[in-house]
Formats: structure tokens, C-alpha cells, sequence
């Protein structure tokens, strides 16, 4: 007797067995819960602004470096056992270089598209220093570091960290004339650590300047250690983007618990696949038509050699304009001699980075702010900590100048002198100057708000009243447009309070309370902020304007 339990409603068929991809999917989901994950998570709603897409340049440039970089490491042989090349490179036929240097010029003209995908590299390199600068700025300038996002912000600032000291290594790893002298520089800068800086520079280099071993130490680092470590970081940073939701700017039904957007299947997927190909695009293109690092133009690294007009990548000329424009200031003292002029720059460099770091938890211990965050600020209604963003990038861009303060120089005939005392002046009055003009401006623009959303937009109609007088006519914002504009807080500066307390007990205020009290006043105190429109003004205007009219 047949069994009809399986049979299909009005049909006399049995249902197809389900396929080995099923059953495959079927037996995954049974033991790793991916079905309900993926239904949970697929769907997850992520807002549409073009500075969100600031971060996917950063993974994406990552991932093509990772690329790359895999197929360079076929061809490249970090050895400093030296060999006379007889290449394919004319110029340089004969001449003693490293197997370092040689493997670099083999690649270069000899592997099949290897000139194509060094470069390539190479700008994904400065592409990805790049955009994490930029992503990071959004993010700081919008407030979407705060809470719980204050760990998030750690990881993207390691990374950003650890990114310029692997574009370090790899720019070294050629061995050519420019590397080198980039090197020596490095080795100059660890050798004026006090008390152990010669202890260091012999471990990192294996020996005296520029030892045997240094390329072969850090070719691992490279390829394997920091990408490693930068690797599981990106995991980590996107997992937490995930479980925190992605930050929004204000407007009609967005709120700290409401997310509105698009789904990330299937839209935002096949937004970001096309991103990803178009910038990959763009770095082909600039890794076919724009030469960068030519290392056979430089030659093999010697040490009695310099290039002129050597200088490191844009992210490193920070600290290059440091050590640049510092005086030349020592102390000797029992038979040492303490390079104050490399030491304070090498010093300084971590520290301006790491203010940066720690500023989210600053910037919440003043406030006293511990709730969650997830809609991000206008720039303009935060016009301290914009002006600190600013000012910080007017101290990049100053250093960046002294950095190449011979190429500016030879380009403006210029006196270099002339150039690093304006680098010397600037580094203490340009951050000053970029504070106090960003938070006027910004200032400025909050009076424009206020005054747009009390009167509405100028609409162009120019009506004359009984009395004589010619007014402009303006036209009303809609209830989004004054909520966008009217959403921010505006939060009262953490105070002391009296000195003396009801019972006429002195009251004992410690140093961290009143260092609290002084940075919140002057972070959210009198003359911050511009009050935003009442109801109360709104409704009283906006009567007198339908009495008027009624007149009229």
C-alpha cells in the first residue's frame, strides 16, 4: 500500500527531491544558524549620503592592495646579497645593486604587466591613506564617534596609524636611492631616542647603517604582520558598523532608535559592487597613464649617495617638515649629546596623532554626555570641535609645506629660509588663526539657519505696503526643512556652582573639576552657540506677517 502523505495537493506527483545544493544549504543551516542570520542581517537598513561612501573607498583600496601586493610577492626577492645587473634595463647594465633592487627593475620591465601592478599598488597605497584621513574627518567633524561608537573610532585610527607605517615599510622595500635615503632618515630619527636610541637602531637594522638583514626583516612585516593585524581590525570595524547602525544625518522620521534608508540586499549590495569596480577603475587608469616611484630613475641605494629633492609620501611629510623646520638644538652633557632638533619632532609626530585618538573620550568627559548617538551633527552647530578639526589639518598642511620645502623653493623661486621660518611661524599661528576663522564662519552660518528658518527663503517678489515701505516677500520653509534645521542640541556647559552651598559650607572644587568647568565653557559656553528659533518666535512672527497681510 502506497504511501500519499508527500503527494502534492490535486496532484498525483511526489515532490522533486530537493538537489545536493540544498541539501548542502539545508545541512550548513541546521549547524550555523546562517539562514536566520542572514534574514536578520541582509535586510539591515543603511542611510544614503555620498560622505558614506568615504569608508567603502578605504575597504576597497584595501582589498586591492591586498591583491597586488599577493602577486608582487611572486616576483620579488628581499635580499641584500649583492649582484651586477644585466637586465633588461639598459641604463643600468653593469652596475652592483641588490637583489632587493634588482628583483624591483625585473618586475618593472621584464614580468608581464608588473610595471602596471606596482603602480597600481602603489597609488591603492596613497588612495587608502587618503581616504581613511577624509573618512576619519567626516566622522570627527560629525560627531559619530560618540558613544558606542568611541571604540570604533580607536580601530579606525590604528588603522590609519598602522597604514602609514606599512606604506613606510614597502616604500623601503626596493632599495633604491630614494628608499635608502628615507631609511637613513628613519635611522637618524631612532638614534636620538636618549639612553637607548643606539641600542634600537642596532636591533632594527642588525648592525651598523644599513646592515645585511633589515630588508629580509621587513619584508615579513610588510607582507604579513601589519596586513594581518589591519585585516582583522577591518573585520572588526565592520562588524561593529553593523551592530551599532550606521549614523544619519537629521531629517523627517530619523531619530537615535529610527534608521530610514535602503536595505543592504539587495541595493545597497549592488551599490557597493559598483563602487568597488569603479574605484578599482580609477586606479588601474592611474596606475596605466601617471608614473609613480620609477626606481630605475634613482638608481640602487648607496650610502654615499642623496638624491636631491628626495621626498617621502604625502602622509609622511608630516613628519619630515618637523624635523625640517626644528632648530638644530643639542645639549651635551657627560660626554652624550641629546639631539633635542631630530628628538622633539620624532616625538611630537605620535602625540598630534594621538590627541586625535583620545579626543571621543575627551570630548565626553567634558560634556558628561553617556548616551547613544546616532544621528550625526551638522559641522557648523559644533563650531568648537570643527574649529580643532581645522586647526589640525591647517598644522598638517603647514608641516606638509616644510616637509618639501625645496621643491617649493626650486618651484616659487623662493629663499628656503625664507620658507621654513614661515613653517617655524605658521606651526604656532596657523592653527590659531584656522580655529578662531572656522568658528566665526561657522558662527555665521548658524545665524543664516536661525534667520532661514524664523522668516523662510527669500523668494524674489518684492510687494510695497500701505504705508510706503517695499518689503521682500518670503516664502515659508516646510515642517522637514525647520526640522532639519531645528534638530541639533544645544546643551548647557558643565559648571561648578557656588562656591558656598545651602548650609553655608565652602564647598571644595578639585584640579580635574575645574579644568572640566573651563574647557565646557569653552567648548558649549556663552557665545557658542547662536539660540536656535523658539516656537514661541516662529508663532509671533508668523502672526504678524497674516496680520499684515490682511491690512494689505
Amino acid at each position: 500500500m502506497s504511501d500519499d502523505s508527500e503527494r502534492i495537493p490535486g496532484d498525483g506527483r511526489r515532490p522533486d527531491p530537493p538537489g545536493s545544493g540544498e541539501r548542502l544549504a539545508d545541512w550548513a543551516d541546521g549547524r550555523l544558524g546562517l539562514y536566520q542570520l542572514a534574514k536578520s542581517q541582509m535586510r539591515k537598513v543603511f542611510p544614503d549620503h555620498w560622505s558614506f561612501m568615504l569608508g567603502e573607498i578605504c575597504l576597497y583600496s584595501f582589498i586591492i592592495l591586498i591583491l597586488t601586493g599577493v602577486y608582487l610577492t611572486f616576483f620579488f626577492d628581499p635580499s641584500t646579497q649583492e649582484v651586477i645587473y644585466d637586465g633588461a634595463y639598459v641604463p643600468l647594465k653593469g652596475i652592483r645593486m641588490t637583489q632587493a633592487y634588482e628583483s624591483t627593475v625585473h618586475i618593472s620591465f621584464e614580468v608581464r604587466g608588473g610595471l602596471l601592478i606596482r603602480q597600481i599598488h602603489h597609488w591603492a597605497a596613497l588612495v587608502f591613506v587618503a581616504g581613511m584621513t577624509v573618512h576619519m574627518m567626516r566622522v570627527f567633524f560629525t560627531g559619530a564617534f560618540r558613544k558606542p561608537r568611541e571604540l570604533n573610532w580607536v580601530f579606525g585610527w590604528t588603522l590609519l596609524f598602522l597604514g602609514i607605517v606599512t606604506g613606510l615599510t614597502g616604500y623601503s622595500l626596493p632599495d633604491d636611492l630614494l628608499s635608502g635615503t628615507g631609511l637613513k632618515f628613519a635611522q637618524g630619527a631612532v638614534l636620538s631616542v636618549p639612553i637607548v636610541g643606539t641600542y634600537l637602531a642596532m636591533f632594527l637594522f642588525g648592525g651598523e647603517f644599513p646592515g645585511d638583514d633589515f630588508i629580509a626583516r621587513l619584508y615579513p612585516i610588510h607582507i604579513l604582520l601589519l596586513p594581518g593585524i589591519m585585516l582583522g581590525l577591518v573585520a572588526l570595524h565592520l562588524i561593529l558598523v553593523f551592530y551599532h547602525k550606521h549614523t544619519q544625518f537629521a531629517g523627517p522620521g530619523r531619530s537615535e532608535k529610527k534608521v530610514i534608508g535602503a536595505p543592504f540586499f539587495p541595493i545597497y549590495v549592488a551599490k557597493a559592487g559598483g563602487f568597488f569596480f569603479l574605484v578599482f577603475g580609477v586606479l588601474a587608469i592611474l596606475g596605466a597613464v601617471a608614473t609613480i616611484n620609477p626606481v630605475w630613475a634613482f638608481g640602487p641605494y648607496r650610502t654615499d649617495l642623496v638624491t636631491t629633492g628626495a621626498q617621502p609620501d604625502w602622509y609622511l611629510g608630516f613628519s619630515e617638515g618637523l624635523i625640517r623646520v626644528m632648530p638644530a638644538w643639542e645639549i651635551n652633557a657627560w660626554g652624550h649629546t641629546l639631539q633635542l632638533g631630530v628628538f622633539i619632532p620624532f616625538t611630537l609626530f605620535p602625540l598630534i596623532l594621538s590627541f586625535m585618538a583620545v579626543y571621543p573620550f575627551l570630548e565626553s568627559w567634558i560634556t558628561g554626555d553617556k548616551r547613544e548617538h546616532h544621528v550625526a551633527d551638522r559641522p557648523r552647530n559644533k563650531p568648537v570641535r570643527t574649529g580643532i578639526g581645522v586647526a589640525w589639518l591647517s598644522l598638517y598642511a603647514v608641516l606638509l609645506i616644510g616637509g618639501g620645502n625645496d621643491i617649493v623653493a626650486t618651484k616659487l623661486h623662493l629663499s628656503i629660509n625664507a620658507i621654513t621660518w614661515f613653517v617655524r611661524i605658521s606651526f604656532f599661528v596657523a592653527p590659531v588663526l584656522a580655529f578662531v576663522v572656522t568658528k566665526r564662519i561657522c558662527q555665521g552660518l548658524q545665524h543664516r539657519d536661525r534667520d532661514k528658518a524664523l522668516h523662510g527663503r527669500e523668494s524674489g517678489t518684492i510687494r510695497r505696503l500701505p504705508h510706503g515701505e517695499f518689503i521682500e516677500v518670503h516664502e515659508p520653509l516646510t515642517r522637514a526643512e525647520l526640522y532639519t534645521l531645528n534638530q541639533h542640541e544645544q546643551p548647557a556647559a558643565y559648571e561648578l556652582g557656588p562656591r558656598v552651598d545651602a548650609n553655608g559650607v565652602e564647598r571644595k572644587f578639585t584640579v580635574r573639576q575645574r579644568m572640566r568647568a573651563r574647557l565646557a565653557k569653552a567648548m558649549f559656553g556663552p557665545g557658542t552657540y547662536v539660540p536656535k528659533v523658539t516656537p514661541e518666535e516662529y508663532r509671533a512672527l508668523h502672526s504678524g506677517w497674516h496680520e499684515s497681510e490682511r491690512v494689505d
